[in-house]
């Protein structure tokens, strides 16, 4: 199985493989916003949303965070709705909003989603294929995939954060890109260029753990299922179930530190928009310490359902399009080497 993946990876190329993310980014968040802009709007039902008060959105691929815009009762998380439960919401914004409501807010994300998922499922494929190289691909390095997995994720982090940072701050200022550059000069003058990069560490302390352990599992519950299968590459299937498996455990074991980056970086966030004094203590383990101390043990893992909900379906989604995508190509290259 091993032979056969590194054969399909060195029959596709760079952009092949960018092209195939992009497509199963495109894939992922289509069918995993509905669920997050339901849940958005389920929550500012029962809380409605203040001037300047922060969210998270997640389009499947990125978690961004959103301002809620000034005075504006027409934003899409501002729409008066009486729904009932998930079910009935789902009804009611295509009954009454029509279908496209459900997509609500995606497209600005794309802008950032898309260029990450490339970079890192790209710099995955390739950094795989050099470590095997180097190792020999006979041999079975169980580090590779997490090696490969944390680097990628690492890099692709720290090239996005500062323009994430820009979109959200251009988002609830409601900027001119001369402004912005003004804003963001003023920024860098005042506080260095590390300041590009807040709230960096959070998530990267999410991310990287995260993807290492689930490059790891799905490497391994894929050549466990193709073995099982007698199959020779991963099925559409066997893609799918690996990804929403290893998407899992990642996710429940990392949750705490997704609870913090979610808690540092609205409380960041708030503290601009609302003019918050922020606390001195606002280091990862220092609000770890607190949402211990206020909610326990149990505080960490708060919300786990939902991101699993979240995060099972996305992961299968775009690691098995992925996989389609990269399936295809080699298929198509196979292909034009045998009719030149």
């Amino acid at each position: 199985m091993a032979e056969m993946s590194d054969s399909n990876l060195d029959k596709t190329t760079i952009i092949q493989q960018a092209i195939a993310s992009c497509c199963g980014a495109i894939i992922t968040s289509l069918f995993v916003t509905p669920l997050d802009v339901i849940k958005t709007r389920l929550q500012a039902q029962s809380n409605p949303f203040p001037k300047g008060k922060c969210f998270v959105y997640s389009n499947g691929l990125m978690d961004h965070i959103c301002v809620c815009e000034n005075g504006d009762s027409k934003a899409w998380y501002k729409k008066t709705g009486h729904f009932k439960g998930t079910l009935d919401a789902f009804v009611k914004i295509i009954q009454i909003e029509g279908i496209k409501s459900l997509w609500s807010g995606l497209p600005p994300t794309l802008i950032m989603a898309l260029p990450t998922t490339v970079i890192y499922f790209t710099c995955y494929d390739q950094l795989s294929e050099a470590l095997k190289s180097r190792l020999g691909k006979d041999d079975e390095h169980p580090f590779i995939p997490v090696l490969a997995g944390s680097l990628s994720r690492f890099g692709s982090v720290t090239v996005v954060s500062p323009l994430e940072l820009i979109r959200t701050r251009m988002q609830y200022r409601k900027l001119s890109y001369k402004q912005l550059y003004t804003c963001v000069s003023s920024k860098v003058a005042i506080d260095g260029w590390f300041s590009l990069w807040r709230g960096w560490t959070s998530t990267v302390l999410r991310d990287v753990p995260f993807s290492a352990m689930y490059w790891y599992n799905y490497e391994r519950f894929k050549k466990m299922m193709c073995k099982e299968a007698g199959a020779h590459e991963p099925t559409f299937f066997i893609a799918f179930t690996s990804g929403a498996a290893s998407g899992s455990i990642a996710a429940v074991i990392t949750l705490p530190f997704d609870v913090v980056k979610t808690h540092r970086q609205t409380e960041l966030w708030e503290s601009e928009t609302l003019k918050i004094p922020q606390r001195d203590c606002t280091s990862t383990w220092a609000v770890m310490k607190k949402i211990v101390a206020k909610n326990g043990i149990t505080g960490l893992f708060a919300g786990i359902i939902p991101r699993l909900f979240k995060v099972a379906p996305a992961c299968a989604i775009m690691i098995s399009t992925y996989e389609c995508g990269k399936s295809f190509f080699s298929h198509l290259n196979e292909k034009m080497d045998q009719h030149p």
